[in-house]
């Protein structure tokens, strides 16, 4: 094998390395602009799950009850829901696009715009 392919196929192989053992992904902007990583939302130095708990996301953003008065002038309060707690990550998932979980069995009723 020639010499240039031997170092392209070793160049492949620390990238594709590199790829899985560090499967960066990016943030949602507010995020990435505070400079969260993994271990802040994860509580893990190397997460090998999605799961967040949602007292990672209250350290920042506060609990339940500070989520409902943060929101108390959206109509309906996303926060406020009949069927508290809702997980945070159940509609916030950063990795991935928001979804209003309310519009599974609500279809049509509300319109939100996740932040």
């Amino acid at each position: 094998m020639n010499p240039r392919r031997i170092a392209a196929l070793g160049v492949l192989g620390l990238l594709v390395a590199g790829i899985c053992a560090g499967q960066e992904r990016p943030l949602v902007a507010p995020h990435a602009k505070a400079k969260v990583i993994c271990t802040d939302c994860h509580q893990k130095e190397k997460p090998t799950t999605a799961a967040v708990p949602d007292e990672a996301c209250m350290v920042c953003h506060g609990d339940y009850p500070a989520m409902k008065a943060l929101t108390k002038d959206a109509k309906p309060n996303p926060h406020a829901s009949p069927h508290d707690p809702i997980l945070c990550t159940e509609c916030h998932r950063q990795h991935k696009p928001p979804v209003v979980k309310c519009l599974e069995c609500h279809e049509g009723k509300f319109t939100f715009k996740i932040k």
